[in-house]
């Protein structure tokens, strides 16, 4: 039986984020207090990885906020950072980020409503088994109630998360931390020691759709 082609373009997402994030090219961090992934000023260190399409990713300055901004028409492209967090060290993930509006009425467990204005990946890599990576996404839904959490529609080994949902809060920039450590042992019962990459996309390809985002800036910290 033949798979279908976007079947293969989203299960190809998450194998193609784990060849960046083994890639030797990305040395470990030491542990730190705080360490920074993204300031909002600077692209240096990450990649573009287009899947359908490309999202438009440019830095601007939103008010008085430095910040990424990702624009996509019916496409899904990212941008990943290759880099070695230990978790045992600094778990937190903290950002913020914001949404001029979500996508509607997606059924989001479905293949068909796997878009988001706004997502961040953590992966583990697993190296040439590839099928040994997993990946958690943090999103804004557009339906599914913040605090949500359900397997990606197009592969189990990467899991949702809905930090914020649907335009109650569009226009105005939302602050995330996540203990990243706790949450692989929450969805997949294991303990992670590491990750080797965060990701950010924006992607409208099922849908069709179209949507606006910014970043902040993205960090590590032990507390």
């Amino acid at each position: 039986m033949n798979t279908p082609p976007t079947l293969l373009r989203r299960l190809s997402r998450i194998v193609h984020l784990a060849v960046l994030a083994a890639a030797c090219s990305a040395p470990p961090v030491p542990g730190g207090e705080i360490i920074e992934i993204f300031d909002g000023r600077s692209l240096a260190g990450w990649e573009n990885k287009a899947f359908q399409g490309q999202t438009r990713y440019r830095l601007v300055q939103d008010g008085d906020r430095p910040a990424l901004r990702a624009d996509s028409h019916a496409a899904a492209s990212g941008l990943v950072r290759k880099i070695e967090i230990d978790l045992e060290r600094t778990p937190y993930l903290n950002w913020s980020w914001r949404v001029e509006g979500t996508l509607g009425k997606l059924h989001e467990r479905e293949k068909s409503g796997d878009d988001f204005a706004a997502r961040v990946y953590v992966i583990v890599s697993g190296g040439l088994l590839f099928w040994r990576t997993k990946a958690i996404n943090y999103v804004w839904a557009n339906t599914s109630p913040a605090g949500d959490a359900w397997p990606n529609p197009y592969t189990h080994r990467a899991h949702m998360v809905a930090l914020e949902s649907g335009a109650a809060h569009a226009g105005q920039w939302r602050s995330e931390r996540r203990n990243v450590r706790d949450d692989f042992r929450r969805w997949f019962g294991e303990n992670v020691s590491h990750i080797h990459a965060v990701a950010l996309m924006t992607d409208t390809d099922d849908s069709a759709g179209q949507a606006r985002a910014y970043y902040g800036p993205v960090y590590f910290s032990s507390e």
